[in-house]
């Protein structure tokens, strides 16, 4: 019987000893890597977490003590130690587990999380209720080195170095997010990982410090001046402290003993603390060890070899946008590529290689990526932005302020638009298309296949305003690629086919689930016509108000939230040109939708064949 099969809680880890730690760290290891070869999942982020999460759990009382997970996908170890380890087996399947911390799956979970740099705001948000409460737990932040790119860590640290509130952030240093990191925080952090003096020289210098004496006011501040400088000169690693946190630290991270033991010490520290550990990124399988971007998120895979399962499938449209950008940019060096730690996700790898002085991965900030670009574009260059739908949603402001305010020609290549599978409510692409229609001078786009994708982004290009291109992840619908680029014309959509009874408008790849519903109506003796939208701002008034005043029935069909999306936007212009009389129907999203894979969740929600027919039935049973 294996050791794991004995640990329902974090209480059974407390009379373990070292021998059975080691023990137990290998069983969560292969447990992980079972079955996430056959999930898909997030690999090489909790393998490197095991030990610091058996000591987080040893060392504190969950869940009384609060433990927040930034980003949450390296919590699969915290969700098997806290009674799911049986229900481990569906983490990211559809009515499973979630791949991140959720609150009502788990008590031990106490805030949900998926998006970066989150944690030490909310930690601190904790204590100060616990502190106002005058109630006694502990508050601990575990918060990556990547996550660490985001301002929103810097604004949480400056609030929590002024107060006196005691909480625990741990800086899980493995040198990776999603991307290789970058900036000027990775290589501070690799300075202080990198001195095997820093240690000694820390308490040398804290021990002359301490003896140098003070004698009257003068003699007071410049021994202060004094101790600042020597400590600037000599010790690394002292911007935390200079933030307000005790710092301690570089621990190895993978030494449980040493990890209990600097955890108990921030346990006994008054007001913030930072423990800064150094993890391995995939540590104790070498195909994830090797390569953790590759098995940061990752599908099924061979646990033997560590090669990916192989399926025949069209190219995604993240790689045909990545082919397409390197081809433009060949062509054109005004072009350059701004990305927020989502070089490899967004398909900007090769694009990196070939035009290294052109491409710009600013790290997790996704506010900065846009206001960046904004001025690159105000100085006559060609930036195409390229982040996960999701993730716009933290640049809002800078989009609406510093580009479209100023008519700066910014793309935005929006990827993972829509919903996008195991990942979730967190990482669903679906409001992207309410916040971005209401702005003024941008214009949003979205292809009906790959094809059409590859012109949009050539026809983004040539506009002389800021432009999004929203796509989804998955694969093409298996279409031709032109060699040529064809300059789509502004705001027209394309008429598909012909109707009589009813019109079906598509935003997207899901104009294809209307064709096909169409060709089923037609078997039915109901002649659909279908419109591909492709643009809204500005949106096609002429085509949409001819065929539906034609047909008199409209159903609108999107992979998005239906509160502000393509179908409200179709409803403004029928009653702002005066269309009455029309039976409508629109499906989409009402709801922040689950995790599962995305042909189950098209499904669960209506985004079917199948329900666009059956919503276009009862639509002609009215007949206007």
């Amino acid at each position: 019987m294996r050791l794991l099969d004995k640990i329902d809680s974090p209480t059974d880890l407390k009379s373990l000893n070292e021998s059975d730690l080691t023990v137990l760290a290998e069983e969560l290891r292969q447990e992980m890597i079972d079955i996430i070869s056959v999930n898909g999942g997030h690999l090489a982020s909790n393998l490197g977490v095991v030990e610091l999460t058996l000591a987080l759990h040893r060392v504190f009382d969950t869940p009384t003590d609060k433990i927040i997970w930034d980003v949450g996908h390296q919590a699969y170890v915290h969700k098997i130690l806290t009674g799911r380890k049986d229900a481990f087996k569906t983490i990211r399947q559809f009515h499973g587990l979630a791949g991140f911390p959720k609150r009502e799956e788990s008590e031990y979970d106490c805030f949900d999380t998926g998006h970066a740099s989150t944690s030490i705001s909310a930690a601190l948000g904790f204590a100060k209720a616990r502190d106002i409460k005058k109630e006694n737990y502990h508050v601990v932040a575990v918060i990556g080195d990547g996550a660490m790119s985001g301002g929103m860590a810097y604004e949480a640290m400056n609030h929590a170095g002024n107060s006196d509130s005691n909480l625990i952030i741990v800086l899980n240093d493995n040198e990776m997010f999603i991307s290789q990191n970058v900036g000027a925080m990775s290589s501070y952090l690799n300075k202080i990982r990198t001195d095997p003096s820093y240690d000694r020289r820390k308490k040398d210098v804290q021990k002359f410090i301490r003896n140098i004496p003070c004698i009257g006011s003068s003699m007071a501040k410049a021994a202060g001046r004094a101790k600042d400088g020597i400590k600037y000169f000599l010790v690394p690693g002292l911007l935390f402290e200079e933030l307000g946190l005790t710092y301690l630290g570089p621990i190895n991270g993978h030494d449980i003993a040493a990890l209990e033991k600097v955890l108990h010490q921030a346990k006994q520290k008054k007001g913030p603390v930072l423990v800064h550990i150094k993890t391995c990124k995939g540590n104790g399988y070498e195909p994830a060890k090797q390569s953790p971007d590759i098995f940061h998120g990752v599908g099924p895979f061979s646990k033997e070899t560590g090669e990916m399962v192989k399926k025949n499938a069209p190219p995604t449209y993240t790689e045909v946008f990545g082919r397409t950008i390197c081809e433009l940019a060949e062509e054109d060096n005004r072009i350059v590529a701004v990305t927020a730690a989502m070089g490899s996700g967004t398909g900007l790898n090769n694009f990196g290689q070939n035009y290294p002085e052109r491409f710009f991965d600013v790290g997790i900030a996704e506010p900065h990526a846009v206001t960046f670009a904004a001025a690159l574009a105000l100085e006559g260059l060609k930036p195409v932005v390229s982040m996960y739908s999701t993730f716009y949603q933290r640049a809002y402001d800078q989009v609406l302020h510093d580009v479209c305010l100023q008519n700066a020609k910014v793309v935005f290549a929006v990827d993972r638009a829509g919903v996008v599978g195991e990942d979730g409510k967190t990482h669903h692409g679906i409001f992207d298309i309410s916040f971005f229609r209401t702005i003024p001078n941008l214009t949003l786009m979205a292809p009906k296949d790959e094809n059409e994708l590859k012109h949009m982004i050539h026809t983004a290009l040539t506009l002389d305003n800021p432009v999004a291109v929203r796509y989804p992840r998955s694969a093409g619908v298996g279409v031709k690629i032109d060699k040529e680029f064809e300059t789509l014309p502004k705001g027209k959509a394309e008429l598909l086919r012909e109707g009589q009874d009813i019109t079906l408008i598509g935003f997207g790849p899901v104009v294809n689930f209307c064709m096909e519903a169409a060709k089923q109506l037609e078997s039915e003796g109901i002649q659909a016509g279908v419109i591909n939208l492709r643009f809204i701002n500005p949106i096609d008034r002429e085509m949409v108000t001819a065929e539906v005043q034609k047909t008199g029935r409209l159903v609108t069909v999107e992979d998005h939230i239906l509160a502000g999306g393509m179908g409200s936007a179709v409803l403004e212009v029928l009653e702002e040109e005066g269309i009455q009389g029309t039976a409508v129907e629109r499906i989409g999203y009402d709801d922040y939708v689950e995790h599962g894979a995305i042909p189950l969740l098209h499904q669960d929600c209506g985004l079917t064949i199948e329900h666009i027919v059956s919503v276009s039935r009862e639509l002609m049973k009215n007949r206007c």
